[in-house]
């Protein structure tokens, strides 16, 4: 297929299935999207054992999408920078302290508990997985997906600070989880008896911090630009540009890509570029990033869906995967648990919302992109499968009973609920 005719189709596709849900099914949009998009590729799988010929477009366009690439390359800057570009620097100034804990210390943990209790539980059920390829099937599942969390998060009752912790932490611990995932990629890569720690410490900083100081800069002097014209035309190109530069020079540089986007989302989208002559320019500038977001996050759920034409079929898939969402829970409890218990009087967060933080830690597209890209040994298709279940069941499970657990915790506990602004 010609390039052309693959992203025609996915946006027909996404067309398609957006319609069906708005008008039939009803559910909140990224959940019936994605719920649509398996539905339809567990029933390919079905026809293509009776009726090979009969669904050969869409197999041979879910075999044509180069999905770790086209999530991890293209579309993850872009989603990144538009979520934010738009979140709200002020309330993220007030939870900074507990967004970056858990967006640092939290996927560490949740790497480690995960990817221990799996090596150790694992086997009971006859699988067998060496502990550093454990670890590295819980560094790139521990991230919470920010695609994932905004779509699912918008239309909930969270109270206004959890809503700033979750949206923050989801933003910023894709960069910390993706430059984790790296460096154990990296050790397993080398062999057990060539190990360098130290190497390895050297390129985790190099890539956090050399990620946050690209977008510094780099935000910097988009904004000066953005903020000197008048055109609305070219500050939208500048913005593009924006991103896309940042992906150019962090890849070339072997810096993370998506701190350094993150970071010039927040930076130019918290200083206005308005003045006499443009007064309304950031705000159109938010709608343009907003609906950018909205339409890749649609596409990017049918590609998930679509992926499910090429599920690796496992004897004991099923055992695989629901242990890795019994084990991704705890790991994500664990990982919230331990700061708050050590840190309580400097993170303000109470026991109680260790449950919603818990329950609102979607999985998404970068998961199973990052799964994708892992080279073929015979632990990827495993881990592969383990992290589809786990975003499957984050996405359409967790996202379905969020607001029946703010809900019951706030209002049957009878609770105040802090309004959301």
């Amino acid at each position: 297929m010609s390039l052309f005719v693959i992203i025609a189709l996915l946006i027909i596709i996404s067309a398609a299935y957006s319609y069906i849900n708005a008008r039939f099914i009803r559910l909140p949009g990224t959940i019936g999207i994605i719920t649509l998009a398996i539905s339809v590729s567990i029933l390919i799988l079905v026809i293509n054992q009776l009726y090979p010929s009969a669904s050969a477009w869409l197999t041979a366009l879910a075999k044509n999408i180069d999905f770790s690439r086209t999530v991890l390359n293209i579309m993850l800057g872009f989603l990144l920078f538009a979520g934010s570009f738009n979140v709200d620097g002020k309330k993220l100034k007030r939870e900074m302290r507990p967004v970056f804990i858990l967006s640092t210390i939290g996927v560490i943990l949740s790497t480690g508990v995960f990817g221990t209790l799996f090596y150790f539980i694992a086997p009971v059920f006859h699988i067998y997985v060496p502990l550093v390829y454990c670890l590295l099937f819980g560094a790139l599942v521990s991230p919470t997906d920010p695609v994932a969390v905004a779509a699912i998060i918008r239309g909930t009752r969270l109270p206004t600070h959890l809503e700033t912790i979750i949206e923050g932490e989801s933003l910023f611990n894709d960069g910390v989880g993706l430059v984790l995932f790296i460096t154990l990629l990296e050790i397993t890569q080398s062999g057990d008896n060539n190990i360098d720690f130290g190497n390895a410490l050297m390129l985790f900083v190099r890539e956090v911090f050399g990620g946050i100081g690209l977008g510094i800069i780099c935000g910097f002097f988009a904004y000066r630009l953005m903020r000197s014209i008048a055109d609305f035309q070219t500050i939208v190109l500048v913005s593009l540009a924006l991103v896309m530069g940042i992906s150019l020079v962090a890849s070339y540089l072997h810096l993370s890509i998506p701190l350094a986007v993150v970071t010039a989302g927040l930076f130019t989208g918290n200083r206005s570029i308005n003045s006499d002559e443009k007064e309304r320019s950031h705000q159109a500038l938010e709608r343009f990033w907003r609906l950018v977001d909205e339409l890749l996050n649609t596409i990017l759920f049918v590609m998930i869906g679509l992926q499910m034409v090429n599920f690796p079929f496992l004897n004991n898939y099923w055992m695989t995967g629901s242990l890795a969402i019994i084990l991704i829970l705890v790991a994500r409890w664990a990982s919230i648990m331990l700061p708050i218990t050590f840190l309580r009087r400097n993170l303000k967060t109470s026991y109680k919302s260790v449950r919603i933080l818990t329950w609102a830690g979607v999985r998404g597209g970068i998961s199973i992109a990052l799964a994708l890209s892992l080279p073929h040994t015979k632990y990827r298709e495993l881990i592969l499968a383990g992290s589809y279940f786990i975003v499957i069941f984050s996405i359409i499970v967790q996202g379905l009973t969020l607001n029946r657990m703010i809900n019951r915790i706030y209002h049957l506990e009878e609770e105040p609920v802090e309004e959301n602004a």
